[in-house]
């Protein structure tokens, strides 16, 4: 505070054109003018002549000593604080007993504006970077996603914004986690929900939690927050996976709870609860491999807007830095680890990860012995043990990618299920393994 008003006394300096009549002012003491009271007319004392010319008076800066504030001082620390009037808001928080207080992130004590509203539009920086913590965001994952959200907010004229968002592809391409980062990096905590809670014994269960999610997220917009509803894998629960799949009145009532709040988001009640109060608008998620599975009604144009995420070369390059961001791994071998597997899920490169500690996990069981090595992960005094960082070389990575690989191949070409389902008996199970030189 003392830096900023010496700041401003320096920076506009007061032009005064002072007379011979000066006696009898008393000066009082501010930054601009010094520490203490100066009575210009002393009794006795011989008054200079002051020419009538123009001069300058240059306000001296003053240093606070912040040592002789004490924790008893009920202001303590504004002498240092920078924040501008609308914060003040923020300075109540702590002086009234917690009970009387709203909890965190309702927005009692929130400021009303932040400094950074007050900049000009021409010198703001809008960082619209695809990046956060190191993950990278696809750019057409984020702005898709970011653009539906912001439409559901807005008030747009004579438009009808569909409410669900449905985002579907391949398994393992990084749909939820994506959502994920673009969910963080708009500030906007979920309410999440999986496919297994869209299945329950009792009829009409999953289609009472969808409606009590959504009023949830509801209120939570109500409150100032921004918040959406995001369904994992919404085919795997309400979708119908082939003729041996049951179709059951939970699935069909999910279908048609989905349908009912997509036509009317704003009057979404409760069994029992029939009053005219509208709720917040609540954009829905939902990620799924496979929508031609769902209800035909339900995915149309009208309820639901559709996304089919297939990442393209670049993009699984740039996830793929991001897995391997600590790893100290360069790019180039990145780029070649990725184009070795083309045909590859991004989780793949995850997993390939996770199995360079098998070595270190390896050494560590044979060190410690089979037999101690619950009482070394549970009951130990000195805690869980610690491994170092292996280093990953691209020979290495290679080494393991192939492995996963032939365990793909294994799973694909024996198909054990549908030999055990033709014979009684193992049957010619063990001619994989004689045919190549395994057995």
């Amino acid at each position: 505070m003392a830096a900023s008003v010496s700041t401003v006394a320096s920076a506009n300096k007061v032009t005064l054109s002072l007379n011979n009549s000066v006696a009898g002012i008393s000066v009082p003491s501010t930054a601009f003018f010094g520490k203490t009271l100066k009575n210009v007319n002393a009794k006795g004392a011989s008054i200079p002549k002051v020419s009538n010319r123009s001069f300058r008076i240059v306000a001296q800066e003053q240093e606070i000593d912040e040592k002789k504030q004490t924790d008893k001082d009920r202001w303590k620390g504004l002498v240092m604080d920078m924040s501008d009037d609308q914060q003040d808001i923020t300075r109540g928080k702590g002086m009234v007993d917690t009970l009387f207080q709203a909890p965190t992130g309702t927005g009692t004590h929130h400021a009303v504006l932040q400094s950074y509203e007050y900049i000009s539009q021409g010198l703001r920086q809008y960082n619209l970077d695809n990046t956060l913590d190191g993950f990278y965001i696809a750019p057409a994952f984020m702005d898709k996603l970011v653009v539906h959200i912001t439409k559901n907010f807005l008030k747009l004229p004579n438009i009808k914004v569909p409410l669900i968002l449905g985002i579907w592809g391949g398994k393992g391409q990084g749909k939820s986690f994506q959502c994920e980062l673009v969910f963080r990096k708009m500030g906007i905590n979920p309410i999440m929900m999986s496919a297994g809670e869209l299945e329950s014994g009792n009829a009409g269960e999953p289609a009472k939690l969808i409606r009590q999610r959504y009023r949830e997220a509801a209120e939570i917009i109500r409150k100032g927050n921004m918040c959406v509803l995001f369904i994992n894998d919404l085919d795997a629960g309400a979708g119908r996976m082939g003729g041996t799949t049951q179709y059951t009145v939970n699935n069909q009532m999910v279908n048609a709870t989905l349908m009912n709040i997509a036509d009317n988001p704003t009057n979404v009640q409760l069994p029992g609860m029939y009053n005219k109060q509208e709720n917040a608008r609540v954009p829905i998620i939902v990620t799924g491999n496979d929508f031609s599975t769902l209800y035909a009604p339900l995915i149309r144009d009208g309820r639901m807007e559709k996304f089919y995420w297939a990442p393209t070369r670049e993009d699984r390059i740039g996830v793929c830095k991001g897995i391997f961001r600590t790893d100290s791994v360069p790019d180039e071998h990145v780029v070649r680890l990725v184009d070795a597997f083309p045909g590859q899920s991004i989780d793949f490169f995850g997993a390939l990860r996770a199995r360079v500690y098998d070595d270190e996990v390896r050494k560590w069981i044979e060190s410690t012995g089979i037999e101690q090595v619950g009482e070394k992960l549970l009951n130990s005094i000195d805690g869980p043990p610690t491994f170092e960082q292996p280093k990953m070389t691209i020979d290495k990575l290679l080494e393991y990618g192939n492995l996963l690989v032939q365990e793909q191949e294994n799973v694909k070409r024996v198909q054990l299920a549908d030999k055990y389902l033709k014979e009684a008996a193992l049957g010619d199970a063990n001619a994989d393994a004689i045919s190549t030189g395994n057995f």
